[in-house]
């Protein structure tokens, strides 16, 4: 019986072992049944005899581990860069676009920079002929009868006030004493001199800001049709106010120029360095913020008005400096270091800040040619026949530089500090004086041929030559661009340099951009999807208004 007992489970356990189909019938068909106490010890034995092998592993593992293994690890392990190739690929790129700033950038600068020097040699050049030819029609008009409703031309209107605004203003710096300006500043400490500074720059830019609405708002009330509803508090208000506030802007100009002046002389060099570092605050104030194609684009017309402001600023330093040492050249290669100093570091600074926000934004360093297209599409649509303003008004609304109150201070710097007496003196000037006409002229024309070749490489001389906007309104669709779009582009494509047609009392006129702000107000590629384009829709308004009134450029960072 011991054997027979003994031999049954052995059977029982050859069967579990050898025929696991059996009892996988057995525990299938009577859960719970007979086959279940012998399974736990199985499992049991089975989990014990992994437990052995990891611990085995475990201590082999352990015994392996030395620091020359690690030190051979971190010598000779690899890595593959070709799994990610795009996110390589992007940071080269990005390498490339700012190895590539500074070249497109001042493209941009120097092409800038003579915009602002051909509306800064217009006041000095062309608008005294423009006035004289404006009094001359004026005074000789009896003599030809009234042919016209109007005694003088809209623009020979504008033009004779910008003159009698220039001479008013001109004898009004008489009474500012520039020496006891200069020695007042330089009795002041040179942390003192460095606030100042940086609250002259700040209302500086507030000037420009407010300026360009002042004498645009005299020239519209002197140049508003008659037959229209009075809406506005008289031209002589608007006269007086555009004459203080160009008076007001050359005194700041000219303290400017004084502090300036004061780094010059100062023995140890400490505010000039201060005031060089004061740009270096610029990229703290510009890098790290978000910026877009347009705000980028404002940022620069920025930058090139402070560069051209600059440069006449260390010209008046230079006369004035001269003069104290009855022209000696000598004393020119001494000012000549500190000129070179104060150019680089604002070279320095504008690359510096350009690079780095085009890099935190994602954008190529091809924008600066659209920019550069975009000032000469301007230029381009100012030359034609039936513009709506000057182009010096044009670029003051564009980069924010406004060019009566330089001259004034100017003017007022050449001939207190160049004395002209006799003949050959007043020779000389006149001789000056058409070499600068000779100068604005060939300035222009280069300018001109330049403009109009950046425009056909842009493919936006089509613009120049579109139909005026229908005043048709648009009905709002659920398929943006399909129905809007049209109008949206006759509206935003109408140019600068069309008339607009008398339109009625009761028809509210459209506001007219330029081009150049569609130009960049384009998207870079067709829209992905729905979504895409009702965001676009939604924000275009705000980035079309900035646009519109070019004079918030001054006011360098202005995001949305």
């Amino acid at each position: 019986m011991a054997g027979v007992g003994d031999a049954v489970p052995a059977a029982g356990g050859r069967g579990g072992a050898d025929g696991p189909e059996r009892d996988g019938g057995g525990t299938a068909e009577q859960p719970g049944g007979g086959h279940g106490p012998p399974a736990a010890p199985q499992r049991t034995e089975t989990l014990g005899f992994y437990e052995s092998d990891r611990r085995r592993e475990r201590r082999r593992g352990r015994a392996e581990l030395s620091l020359l293994r690690f030190l051979s690890a971190e010598l000779t392990r690899g890595y593959f860069l070709e799994h990610n190739e795009a996110k390589y690929t992007e940071r080269r790129e990005r390498v490339y676009t700012c190895m590539r700033i500074p070249r497109e950038l001042e493209k941009l600068m120097v092409f800038g920079i003579f915009l602002c020097l051909d509306a800064f040699l217009y006041v000095f050049t062309l608008l005294p002929l423009r006035v004289f030819l404006a009094l001359f029609r004026l005074f000789t008009l009896p003599c030809y009868g009234l042919r016209d409703r109007r005694l003088l031309q809209p623009a020979q209107v504008c033009d004779i006030l910008k003159g009698v605004i220039l001479v008013i203003c001109y004898f009004m710096m008489h009474y500012v004493d520039y020496s006891m300006m200069y020695h007042l500043i330089r009795g002041q400490s040179v942390i003192k001199l460095y606030i100042i500074y940086n609250m002259l720059e700040v209302a500086d830019r507030l000037f420009s800001s407010f300026g360009q609405d002042i004498l645009d708002a005299l020239y519209w009330t002197a140049t508003e049709p008659k037959e229209r509803k009075r809406a506005h508090i008289g031209v002589i208000p608007h006269f007086l106010m555009a004459v203080l506030y160009v008076f007001l802007h050359a005194i700041l100009i000219m303290v400017q120029a004084t502090t300036l002046n004061v780094a010059f002389n100062s023995h140890n060099k400490s505010l000039l360095t201060i005031m060089m570092s004061n740009n270096f605050v610029e990229i703290k104030g510009s890098v790290f913020k978000k910026f877009e194609k347009n705000n980028l684009f404002q940022m620069s017309n920025s930058d090139i008005k402070e560069r051209f402001t600059n440069y006449v600023l260390l010209l008046i330093v230079c006369l004035r400096n001269m003069e104290q040492f009855s022209w000696n050249p000598d004393h020119l290669w001494v000012l000549f270091p500190d000129v070179c100093m104060v150019i680089a570091s604002e070279i320095a600074v504008d690359i510096v800040k350009h690079a780095f926000i085009t890099k935190f934004n994602d954008i190529t360093a091809d924008v600066y040619s659209e920019y550069r297209a975009s000032l000469a599409f301007d230029l381009v649509s100012s030359r034609q026949k039936n513009a709506y303003t000057d182009y010096s008004d044009s670029v003051a609304r564009r980069m924010g530089f406004i060019p009566l109150p330089l001259a004034v201070l100017l003017i007022r710097v050449v001939t207190s500090s160049i004395k002209v007496q006799g003949i050959l003196s007043y020779a000389c000037v006149i001789l000056f004086y058409f070499g600068l006409i000779s100068l604005k002229v060939l300035n222009s024309i280069v300018l001109l041929g330049k403009s109009c070749q950046y425009v056909k490489e842009a493919k936006m001389e089509e613009k120049l030559f579109d139909p005026p906007p229908s005043s048709t309104p648009c009905k709002p669709s659920s398929k943006p661009q399909s129905k809007c779009k049209p109008s949206q582009e006759e509206t935003l494509s109408a140019s600068v340099t069309n008339q607009p047609s008398h339109q009625k009392e009761n028809v509210i006129p459209l506001l007219v951009t330029s081009n150049s702000d569609q130009f960049l107000t384009t998207p870079d590629g067709e829209e992905k999807d729905i979504t895409q384009e009702n965001s676009e829709l939604k924000h275009r308004s705000s980035k079309k208004d900035l646009l519109d009134i070019d004079r918030f450029t001054i006011c360098g960072n202005r995001i949305d």
